[in-house]
């Protein structure tokens, strides 16, 4: 028998509502939208949502690296190192060559992010990331300056080598040099019960990774006082 085209659309369409229906358990009818044609339906433009990331962790002022040798490291090792490079920061700014803008400090656990933020302090230009594992002393007891916060880091090199290097930043305050190394030392202690629980530590606290750096960073935290 044969029907117009109008009428066999609308057996086509109700057949399928009710196919759909019964597989979807849906009592409701299906949006009338679908059977409109691609020209019919209005695509609505979308704006991409952009928000400017920030970062927890503390204003310092970045004064560089020097290399450091030995792998024993007691209290006071850093105190050269740290004269060094706040004797270049003092001399670049009496020169006009030091450069502009501050960093940010994120100590978490596994890794430290060092963010150089631009000449606003706001946005993140570059960031230096440093393997928790790898830091083997950490410190904010220097008497050249006491709000200098200092941590010793196992660099390795293309050829598999590796170097021991002291990084540096100037905090605002004695106070905030001190929260820094409290906070490494929370954040090596969560990277060590967490590595040791996947079994890359043994028990008795060594490890290819932890061998040189298991207690260093608790030891060398300075007292409150």
């Amino acid at each position: 028998m044969w029907q117009p085209a109008s009428e066999r659309l609308q057996h086509f369409q109700s057949m399928l509502k009710t196919k759909l229906n019964v597989l979807t358990l849906r009592k409701e009818p299906l949006p009338t939208v679908i059977f409109h044609e691609p020209e019919a339906i209005e695509l609505c433009s979308t704006t991409p949502l952009t928000k400017n990331k920030t970062h927890a962790g503390y204003k310092v002022t970045y004064l560089g690296k020097v290399a450091i040798s030995g792998t024993n490291f007691l209290s006071g090792c850093t105190e050269s190192a740290v004269v060094g490079l706040v004797e270049h920061r003092t001399l670049a700014q009496q020169q006009g060559t030091c450069p502009a803008g501050s960093s940010l400090l994120e100590i978490r656990p596994f890794q430290v992010r060092l963010h150089h933020l631009d000449g606003h302090g706001e946005a993140s230009v570059t960031m230096d990331t440093y393997q928790v594992a790898r830091i083997a002393y950490c410190t904010a007891d220097h008497s050249v300056q006491p709000n200098v916060f200092a941590w010793i880091y196992r660099e390795i090199n293309d050829d598999l080598t590796f170097q021991m290097d002291c990084h540096a930043v100037e905090c605002e305050s004695k106070l905030e040099a001190k929260k820094l190394a409290h906070s490494m030392m929370e954040a090596f202690r969560k990277t060590f019960n967490s590595m040791r629980c996947d079994g890359r530590i043994h028990k008795s606290g060594s490890s290819d990774e932890f061998a040189e750096d298991s207690s260093t960073p608790e030891d060398s935290t300075p007292d409150d006082g």
